[in-house]
């Protein structure tokens, strides 16, 4: 898999991604990307249209789907930012963002 490159993602976005790559030692060459066709609403358009996009990376096992946008470049990326995200949660907790915001949010729930 190579890192996407579009337009319609801004650069700082693709910047801030590429610097959580780097940090956390992740080789994107060995992430299998596929394009599958999506489900749910959206009729013919969504039947007839492979844009939604199946990531997998085979050392920790995970795989991540991503559907939320029309466009494949923008699923791509969104994809590949979720992927960043559960790898992070394993491999660096302490640094994980989204581990942070989960605690948050348990302990306001708790409250």
């Amino acid at each position: 898999m190579n890192f996407p490159e579009n337009s319609d993602i801004t650069q700082q976005k693709t910047d801030a991604l590429r610097q959580r790559i780097a940090a956390l030692g992740i080789d994107i060459s060995i992430i299998e990307e596929k394009f599958i066709k999506g489900s749910g609403k959206g009729g013919q358009k969504i039947n007839k249209t492979a844009n939604a996009v199946q990531l997998y990376y085979p050392p920790l096992a995970i795989t991540v789907r991503c559907q939320r946008e029309r466009k494949r470049s923008v699923n791509r990326f969104l994809a590949l930012r979720e992927m960043i995200d559960r790898i992070e949660m394993q491999i660096s907790p302490e640094t994980s963002e989204r581990l942070k915001e989960i605690e948050r949010i348990r302990r306001r729930k708790h409250r």
